[in-house]
């Protein structure tokens, strides 16, 4: 790769950087194409992208980007980002499911809303249900209470029906 050719390859990808609000750092080392290519696909079903760089690349580009947090530490090993929009969690899920199936890619940093974030963090984020499963929670657990509130009066009432007779 010519000066020319890495000086553009570096320019892109300071550009797609400075796009994407929010970025989950993965070692994806062991994973085959086909696994690969399933990943980047159920990444895409959710709006998120996979970009396999090199480290060296990469460390220009987030340090002509000015995107703070993340230093070249973490640039070491066969790297690939996820580019994920202003909600990561989607994508944290599919990343969690993935990993839970293949036991890959490892999560090695987040950055969200630039905030730097562990891989435990990462991990948790993937474990928050959908916010359909949220919502029927919300729900039951008022019905719930309409119940209650339902028993407790009707023993309210026995108990004067009782009191009287």
């Amino acid at each position: 790769m010519s000066k020319q050719e890495r000086q553009a390859a570096v320019e892109s990808l300071t550009e797609t950087l400075r796009g994407s609000p929010n970025m989950i750092v993965t070692d994806f080392s062991g994973l085959t194409v086909q696994h690969m290519t399933t990943f980047r696909s159920r990444l895409r079903d959710v709006g998120a992208r996979y970009l396999v760089v090199k480290n060296t690349l990469a460390r220009r580009a987030l340090v002509a980007g000015e995107i703070p947090g993340l230093d070249g530490s973490v640039f070491t090993g066969p790297i690939g980002l996820v580019l994920v929009g202003p909600d990561p969690l989607p994508a944290a899920k599919v990343l969690g499911d993935f990993a839970k199936e293949h036991q890959k890619p490892g999560v090695k940093v987040g950055l969200l809303d630039g905030q730097v974030v562990e891989a435990a963090y990462l991990k948790r984020l993937g474990e928050i249900p959908s916010r359909e499963i949220l919502l029927g929670q919300f729900a039951g657990a008022l019905n719930g209470i309409l119940y209650q509130m339902v028993g407790a009066l009707e023993a309210l009432r026995e108990q004067r029906q009782s009191a009287a007779s």
